[in-house]
C-alpha cells in the first residue's frame, strides 16, 4: 500500500545541540535503511520548512504506523497522511 506523508519536524529550541544532532543522524540511518528495503520510497524536502513529503510502500495502515513510530525524530513530528492509489487516467503502471 502506497501513503503519501508529510512530516513537519518542531525540535523544542531549547534541546541540547548534540542531542539534536545525534536525533538527526539517528534518524537518517533508519531513513536511508527503509529506503533500501523499498519502504520509504521517496523522500523530498519542502523548501523552506523544516519538512518533508515522503512515500510509503508498506503492507498495511498499522505497518506504516509501526514504521513512524521507529523514527528517532517521531516524538517532534507533527504527521499528516494519505493513502494513494492508482488513478484509471495515469499512463503509467507504476510510481514514477
Amino acid at each position: 500500500m502506497l501513503f503519501h506523508v508529510k512530516m513537519t519536524v518542531r525540535l523544542p529550541a531549547d534541546m541540547d545541540p548534540a542531542r539534536a544532532a545525534q536525533l538527526k543522524a539517528d534518524e537518517k540511518a533508519l531513513a536511508q535503511g527503509l529506503m533500501r528495503e523499498g519502504k520509504w520510497r521517496h523522500l523530498w524536502r519542502i523548501a523552506g520548512h523544516y519538512a518533508n513529503y515522503s512515500v510509503f510502500d508498506v503492507e498495511s495502515v498499522e505497518a506504516l504506523h509501526d514504521t513512524l513510530l521507529q523514527l528517532p525524530l517521531f516524538p517532534y513530528m507533527d504527521i499528516e497522511i494519505d493513502g494513494l492509489c492508482r488513478h484509471p487516467s495515469s499512463i503509467h503502471s507504476d510510481d514514477r
